[in-house]
């Protein structure tokens, strides 16, 4: 299996593979990674005639084959890329484990079908670079086929970024264009823009787009740039219940009642339920230093103190009540035993009952 950034690293020292097999739930590093193969390794003029895009709805494995055997055209190379290759019939279905590997129900497996890639693989066309786009799928690794990747290209599995990881994350990137972030900033664009990575790029491209290189994007930039407010958000809404300001709780759910198509009442239930996950996991820390607790919650070190202070303000016993709560108000929020109550409405029940 090989690493993103080893692959990133290869690419941009222009060493190529003849097959390369990317595949799994995050998007974003699969596009990454097929963006430079498509775009960088042919020049403008042998792109016209040696690369070819395909899409896995419309070709089946022997065209492919056929494709990626045929020679380039006035170059050294051919560059053919199968976008939604999750759609190609018969590339990563099961059922071709290894001979002699047993199976539910059966003492003994049949001798399997080769896979009709697997040849290729052992004998690819030295001047083709034959990509697979295989998003949301991953390929079973018990079966030959999946070795035969291993062994004969470049095989990357595109896993999602864990919601305990995505600030780190959007430090690192931030980093690498030349930019820092501060802590409330980063914690308001995980908060509003979760795991997924493609909307977190493009909202702090934006940001970025308008500033100098090495400035510190604050939350009056995000607020001004991408629309989060810096005083109403999911946030300052978890500081307020973490402090236990009933105030500001009540003022932050009465503008997302107000302004519900921008703060939906399922966004704010996750983002709770999140948040006193974190207290809980807190309270049956066994190491209860500031890095422990950062890393064991996904939050950055300089405010895990706060979530720690919040953690002493409710007992293992109250986050059991909220946790029944919040469970309470999910299905009042989809119709039941709801009554004519609106989704401000609900919130504020919760809130007072979280609060008190």
């Amino acid at each position: 299996m090989s690493d993103y950034n080893t692959i990133l690293s290869d690419l941009k020292k222009k060493h190529y593979k003849p097959v390369y097999f990317l595949m799994g739930e995050e998007p974003y590093f699969i596009d990454k990674i097929s963006d430079i193969l498509e775009k960088d390794v042919l020049d403008e003029t042998e792109r016209e005639f040696n690369l070819s895009v395909l899409y896995g709805q419309d070709v089946n494995l022997q065209a492919i084959i056929s494709e990626a055997k045929g020679f380039p055209m006035m170059g050294e190379r051919k560059v053919v890329i199968i976008k939604e290759a999750q759609n190609i019939r018969g590339l990563i279905e099961k059922g071709d484990a290894e001979e002699g590997e047993e199976e539910e129900g059966t003492q003994k497996k049949e001798k399997e079908k080769k896979h009709p890639l697997v040849s290729y693989l052992e004998h690819p066309q030295p001047s083709t670079i034959l990509v697979f786009c295989c998003k949301y799928k991953n390929v079973d690794k018990r079966t030959s086929f999946a070795k035969a990747l291993v062994k004969h290209a470049v095989l990357f599995q595109s896993d999602k970024i864990r919601d305990y990881k995505i600030q780190e994350w959007i430090t690192q990137y931030m980093k690498e264009k030349g930019f820092n972030i501060g802590v409330k900033a980063l914690a308001m664009l995980a908060e509003f823009l979760g795991t997924d990575l493609a909307k977190i790029v493009n909202e702090t491209d934006k940001l970025m787009i308008s500033m100098k290189p090495g400035a510190e994007i604050t939350p009056e930039i995000i607020q001004a740039n991408i629309g989060i407010s810096k005083d109403y958000n999911s946030f300052e809404l978890n500081d307020a219940f973490g402090k236990r300001d009933v105030l500001k709780a009540n003022r932050i759910i009465n503008y997302f009642g107000a302004n519900e198509k921008d703060h939906p009442m399922v966004v704010t239930m996750s983002s709770l339920y999140n948040y006193f996950q974190k207290l809980l996991i807190i309270h049956f820390l066994k190491d209860k230093s500031r890095e422990a607790a950062a890393k064991a919650v996904g939050v950055h070190p300089f405010i895990v103190m706060e979530y720690m202070n919040a953690a002493k303000g409710y007992s293992v016993e109250k986050l059991k009540h909220i946790f029944a709560y919040l469970h309470e108000y999910d299905l009042k929020s989809k119709g039941m035993d709801n009554g004519s109550a609106t989704h401000g409405e609900l919130m504020k029940e919760l809130t007072y009952k979280i609060l008190h």
